[in-house]
């Protein structure tokens, strides 16, 4: 084994994917318990590790050496064996920190950043907040800086979740409500599943700059991967690789009206991208062993919707799908955000006098599909990333989708 990452529990990671990406197809993932570290850091059987969770500050005693940044911050998560067989330790997470906020076009500045988490990942950003002028204040679960007492911070200009609140598989869980700080201009979230945490949805939705964990994944590994080489990584392979990796995590979700063609322009998305198309009303159909027209009469539409939004909960955390949904999806604020969080997400609109009504139980006539319209726009607006028309040819419409998606995947 030549290059790795450990750490104790790494089922999650992609980290093989993107230094795959990056150049090296053998990296591979090497959980380790922690009475095991000790013997494979002496036998050194490896030529460079990436470190995480929780060894980044163990690892520190075999270091001969140790990078200024990783001396400061006191965190190691990059290891190199030198030719004399001795090790090298470096933070590349403060390098990834610092290129996910210059991306997101935050800058620290003169400016008061609120820190939550008293981490590894915590310091990390400490160090580059200093470094790049700024006054980190480090809100942890006790102390004078505590959850309970946040008022104290209401003029914080940046916000930073350096905790795991938000991640996979608590999806639900966010560790501040952003309407407590009215001057936030940018929010930083270090996770990176889900792409779009509940913390970054907040974001969004009140107009703040914000970013998530994968930018700075991807710089850390691709400074790594040049302490790994000794050689730099061009810059368009870097991009390159953040693009194609969030491309394959990230899905595409349909949604719009009754009978706007959200099924088949997604069956033919599917199909191009060499994905799975997963139907909301055919998942729900299953569940409930009876046709949707069924389930509205025999059990009514509240019972339909409880369906709906558990179909959308279980498909919205996965990856690398297309996602059809009904019509009234975006009626219930959680399904909004959980088709939003792993999902670039595109909203078909037709003419009104185009909508086929057939066996949908809520669309019987042009009046009542106009108040439906008037009714669910504002809705379909805030869940969507962009709009298509889809008054023409399918494959136009279909090749719309798919430009609009990559268009977003790389903003």
């Amino acid at each position: 084994m030549r290059y790795g990452l450990i750490g104790e529990k790494l089922g999650h990671s992609h980290s093989p994917r993107l230094h795959a990406l990056l150049g090296d197809s053998e990296y591979t993932l090497m959980p380790i318990a922690k009475e095991a570290l000790d013997a494979f850091l002496t036998t050194r059987d490896f030529c460079g590790l990436n470190v995480t969770i929780p060894y980044k500050r163990d690892v520190i005693p075999y270091c001969s050496a140790l990078s200024e940044t990783a001396r400061r911050i006191g965190s190691v998560n990059t290891l190199v064996k030198r030719a004399d067989g001795t090790l090298y330790g470096d933070n590349t997470d403060a390098f990834g920190f610092a290129k996910m906020a210059e991306k997101a076009g935050i800058d620290f500045k003169g400016k008061k950043t609120l820190v939550l988490g008293s981490g590894g990942t915590s310091l990390t950003a400490c160090y580059v907040i200093t470094e790049k002028g700024g006054e980190p204040v480090v809100v942890s679960r006790g102390g004078e800086n505590d959850y309970i007492h946040l008022e104290r911070h209401t003029d914080a200009a940046i916000l930073v979740n350096a905790t795991p609140v938000g991640m996979y598989p608590n999806l639900d869980a966010s560790p501040v409500d952003l309407r407590l700080f009215p001057k936030l201009e940018g929010v930083l979230d270090v996770v990176y599943n889900p792409l779009r945490t509940r913390l970054l949805l907040q974001a969004e939705s009140l107009g703040i700059p914000c970013a998530g964990g994968l930018t700075m994944l991807v710089w850390q590994a691709a400074r790594a991967r040049e302490m790994f080489d000794g050689k730099p990584v061009p810059l368009e392979m870097v991009n390159a690789a953040e693009i194609t990796l969030r491309r394959e995590v990230s899905n595409l979700v349909i949604i719009g009206m009754p009978g706007s063609g959200k099924t088949v322009v997604g069956t033919r998305c599917a199909k191009a991208l060499n994905r799975v198309l997963i139907d909301t009303d055919v998942e729900i159909v299953k569940r409930a062993g009876k046709a949707v027209p069924l389930i509205f009469g025999e059990d009514g539409e509240a019972a339909f919707r409880m369906l709906e939004a558990e179909v959308i909960a279980d498909y919205g955390k996965k990856s690398g799908m297309v996602l059809s949904t009904g019509g009234g999806a975006i009626l219930r604020e959680e399904n909004r955000l959980n088709l939003r969080m792993n999902s670039v997400v595109v909203r078909m609109m037709r003419p009104l006098e185009q909508l086929t009504t057939e066996g949908r139980p809520l669309s019987k006539g042009l009046e009542q599909l106009r108040h439906m319209e008037k009714e669910r726009a504002p809705l379909y607006r805030e869940c969507a990333d962009y709009t298509v028309l889809n008054d023409h040819a399918i494959a136009d419409c279909v090749r719309k989708v798919l430009e609009g998606y990559d268009e977003a995947l790389r903003d």
